[in-house]
């Protein structure tokens, strides 16, 4: 089992947990808008971080902010009822496409 799959287990399973016990179950409980205010300032701390990365140096704190990120991300889409599975399926589908391409042929 993948850690996507086993972080998506677990956050599942965290739905029903006491919002005390568990920050998961408390970004839960908080509802929809909290949980995307956390996917917002995620990514801008990994904006952040990123601008002040040295190219090809490795960067712990960029890396432990996309964590934080793509966690957070998860959360969301537990919280809403999608399979995290169907994201890297779609990258998978996408694999291999020119990015132009794949881009042309979206319903916008």
């Amino acid at each position: 089992m993948d850690i996507i799959s086993q972080l998506t287990s677990v956050l599942t399973d965290r739905r029903d947990a006491d919002p005390a016990q568990s920050y998961v179950a408390s970004l839960y409980a908080d509802g929809t808008n909290k949980i995307l205010e956390k996917v917002g300032e995620e990514a801008t701390e990994v904006i952040l971080a990123a601008k002040d990365t040295t190219h090809g140096t490795p960067d712990a704190a960029l890396i432990g902010e996309v964590a934080d990120l793509w966690f957070h991300t998860l959360v969301m889409l537990v919280h809403l009822g999608q399979d995290p599975q169907e994201v890297l399926d779609t990258l998978a589908e996408r694999f291999g496409i020119s990015g132009h391409t794949e881009k042309a042929t979206r319903d916008t």
